[in-house]
């Protein structure tokens, strides 16, 4: 039974790890506390669809999440996170799941203006003061530098300071130089400050909530380390969570009734939106 969960781990993994679609836990996910509407355009591209979870039964509250995945800005696609918008629609929170265009097609920005947009729908559908931002890896990078104090929500039409605050799942946001000849492409640079929310950690700023697995290889412990930092001396409130011993990925498997033991994420997040 043991080696079969350790093949099972290793197999979700390899799905989820590398920016691939999470199909085998989405098989285990119920369908049921929820209704699914799926390609709802926020903008005139193929790209810029989004699919919107309707809780059976939502919070009296009616506080609702817009989630980006990740996918090293170049890969992925919102029907292979069911298993995250199961885990908060069937406990009643509203959660929106948009697609955005992706490298090689755009480049920095692109892909952050396609999440404004996305953010001004979920606002004009749910109310700003009851909407959390939130991202996991590629995707925290995006709703961070959202939640910062860039532009980018701005020219969107949205107030950024009147969201319910942002949710980083072990992001990237204190990553430079960069090293990878894509990713220098992707950010038209390898040393750019520009493109990291680090930079834009100045008042005023909403609330956050920052996650961050010490055995995360992929994306260093420190951008949260540093983001909390940062978002501390600018005189915002935010929270840093380290999970000893937890990597890269299983900080948003664990959003599954499936691998929901491989971090305590679903409970903080879930226990982060009920007090904030």
């Amino acid at each position: 039974m043991r080696l079969a969960r350790r093949g099972l781990l290793a197999s979700v993994a390899a799905l989820i790890g590398g920016c691939s679609p999470a199909r085998l836990l989405n098989t285990t996910v119920s369908r049921e506390g929820y209704t699914r509407q799926a390609d709802i355009a926020y903008g005139p591209l193929p790209r810029q669809k989004l699919d919107l979870y309707q809780p059976t039964t939502p919070r009296a509250d009616g506080k609702a999440v817009i989630f980006f995945y990740g996918g090293s800005w170049d890969s992925g696609a919102k029907g292979d996170y069911l298993f995250v918008a199961q885990a908060l629609a069937s406990r009643g929170i509203a959660t929106i799941i948009p697609d955005y265009r992706l490298y090689p097609e755009v480049r920095f920005p692109a892909f952050v203006e396609d999440a404004a947009l996305a953010t001004r729908w979920a606002a004009d559908r749910v109310g700003l003061p009851k909407l959390f931002v939130m991202g996991h890896s590629a995707g925290a990078h995006i709703a961070l530098m959202l939640a910062a104090n860039t532009p980018w929500l701005a020219q969107a039409g949205v107030d950024r300071m009147k969201i319910a605050g942002a949710i980083g799942l072990s992001g990237p946001y204190d990553f430079l130089p960069l090293k990878s000849a894509k990713l220098i492409d992707i950010f038209g640079g390898a040393d750019r400050p520009e493109i990291e929310a680090i930079t834009f950690a100045k008042a005023p700023l909403p609330p956050t909530l920052l996650i961050h697995g010490t055995a995360d290889t992929t994306v260093y412990p420190r951008n949260s380390e540093n983001l909390a930092a940062a978002w501390r001396r600018a005189g915002a409130p935010v929270e840093l969570k380290l999970y000893p011993g937890v990597g890269h990925i299983d900080v948003v498997a664990a959003f599954s009734d499936l691998l929901h033991d491989r971090a305590p994420t679903r409970e903080d997040v879930l226990a982060y939106i009920d007090r904030s």
